[in-house]
């Protein structure tokens, strides 16, 4: 299967670009620190998608290889935090699972918590991972 490999790279930095700047955006933040009143991200959070964004970024402009390494890597890593936040209430890309330990919360909760790295990583590696690599080309 061929996709613009270097464009998905491209569109995942902005996506993560804009997930790093969330914080600063008035009225996205509620009272208790949380971006649409389920995501309480701080600034580690914010560093960790800026990182995210930025690697993205220097994927997609460097080579067809370094996007498709990117979206697998990124992609797994991504999907694993975000099924083990399902399973657990805690990731591991944020240390919460070593700090916090299992979290006792509602699954619709948890759902929505982790909705955005299942389907960030999932798409990321569904797009790396079926991608095969080959010469640089326009993809």
């Amino acid at each position: 299967m061929t996709f613009p490999v270097r464009g998905v790279a491209a569109g995942f930095a902005l996506v993560l670009g804009a997930v790093a700047l969330l914080n600063q955006v008035p009225g996205i933040v509620d009272g208790e620190g949380r971006v649409f009143g389920i995501f309480a991200l701080d600034v580690y959070d914010d560093l960790l998608h800026a990182a995210s964004a930025l690697w993205a970024a220097i994927a997609a402009f460097v080579s067809r290889r370094a996007s498709i390494a990117f979206l697998r890597l990124f992609g797994t890593l991504y999907l694993l935090d975000g099924l083990l936040g399902l399973a657990t209430g805690s990731g591991y890309l944020d240390l919460g699972i070593v700090l916090y330990g299992l979290q006792p919360q509602p699954i619709g909760f948890r759902i929505l918590a982790n909705l955005p790295h299942l389907a960030l990583g999932g798409v990321a590696a569904l797009v790396g991972w079926r991608t095969a690599p080959g010469p640089d080309r326009a993809g």
